[in-house]
């Protein structure tokens, strides 16, 4: 008999490697956008991102070392953490600055809604993965948007319109990776168009102001300040930029949240168009290796967690940078591994060790 393989040699060390790299460039860039700062929240930001970021790697390698298939057998249970954690946000969460009353005070403060997107990432695997071969049929694709709609929604209401985003495109990805229909996608967009009414009206006062200000410049002249010192940091960049911590707009302080929400904009004014599309590339290394992760998948869950996993974080780089560029409406999202957040780069760890738990395993189909 054959004996099984030492699933750690498959580990993807290039999706570490480069993973690990955008954590030092985001730490490196918190700390040029917060140099000279008065505010402790400021000061702290530095230590808390290098903090966070150890336990993010100790994290990481811990569900790596999780066989994703017993994580997907506790998919229901996973699913009311979910709804558990959500309704506690609901009843006891504390409001951020935001005004969205989305964190929960645990000795430090932490954002359940994004330990949500990633958990719902293997449920939904595993929900679409027990029905793979009824996808052709309208019910199964229903089904799989009810069984987030609950746990979207309460993300929604907070309001957090940023992560609700994220998980529908998530959802669409996963959908379109398990088999959804031309006809059926079809029928999803125009039920879309026609939910947008409710959706608009249900919106916050400041979510629908983003969305005017970024079609109507000008409408909202505090809005769009933001988005002019942002392209105004990009453009004076240049070819090679200006050098790091040496950028006028952030020493200057007119570009404002410029450690989370912005700091693609540091990144561009203190590196260049070189050091911009450095991180970009990096950005898609680490979403190809991803996506190699799906194709080597041992079965229809491991490929559904890493295509769920690629889809998010691809998602989220999209916009963060295309509101940086002025070409999305600003959501709040935050870039991958790289803009200042704790729960952000925690969870994001999470995804990569759980596509590293789908690679390591992906040789014991031969076994099975």
């Amino acid at each position: 008999m054959q004996a099984k393989p030492n699933v750690w040699r498959d580990f993807d060390f290039v999706l570490f490697g480069v993973t690990i790299l955008l954590i030092i460039i985001g730490i490196l860039f918190i700390r040029s956008a917060t140099l000279d700062a008065v505010d402790p929240d400021l000061i702290n930001r530095v230590p808390s991102q290098i903090q966070f970021g150890i336990v993010g790697v100790a994290i990481l390698l811990l569900v790596a070392s999780i066989d994703y298939r017993l994580l997907g057998s506790i998919h229901t249970f996973l699913y009311l953490f979910i709804l558990f954690i959500l309704g506690l946000v609901a009843g006891l969460g504390a409001v951020g600055a935001a005004g969205a009353q989305s964190w929960l005070n645990v000795g430090l403060q932490v954002q359940p809604s994004e330990l949500a997107k990633i958990l719902l990432v293997i449920a939904l695997g595993q929900h679409l993965a027990d029905r793979y071969e009824h996808m052709n049929q309208l019910r199964t694709v229903l089904l799989s948007l009810g069984y987030i709609a609950l746990p979207t929604f309460m993300i929604f209401i907070q309001p957090d319109l940023g992560i609700t985003t994220v998980i529908m495109f998530v959802w669409f990805v996963m959908v379109w990776a398990a088999g959804l229909r031309l006809r059926h996608l079809a029928l999803f967009v125009l039920a879309g168009m026609l939910a947008m009414p409710v959706l608009w009206q249900n919106m916050e006062g400041y979510q629908r102001q983003r969305i005017v200000s970024f079609i109507f410049p000008g409408s909202d002249k505090d809005a769009q300040y933001n988005i002019d010192q942002a392209l105004i940091s990009i453009g004076s960049g240049g070819l090679m930029g200006k050098g790091y911590a040496n950028g006028s707009q952030t020493r200057g302080r007119f570009l404002r949240v410029r450690h989370t929400d912005f700091i693609f904009s540091v990144i561009a004014e203190e590196t260049g168009f070189v050091g911009a599309v450095t991180v970009i590339g990096l950005m898609g290394v680490v979403i190809w290796r991803i996506l190699r992760g799906a194709a080597l998948a041992a079965d229809p869950l491991g490929s559904l967690i890493c295509y769920g996993i690629g889809g998010m974080i691809f998602f989220q780089t999209m916009v963060s940078i295309g509101m940086n560029l002025n070409i999305l409406p600003v959501t709040g999202l935050t870039l991958p591994f790289v803009s200042s957040g704790g729960s952000s780069l925690i969870t994001m760890m999470m995804g990569v060790g759980l596509v590293e738990s789908v690679i390591m395993r992906h040789r014991l189909r031969e076994f099975a």
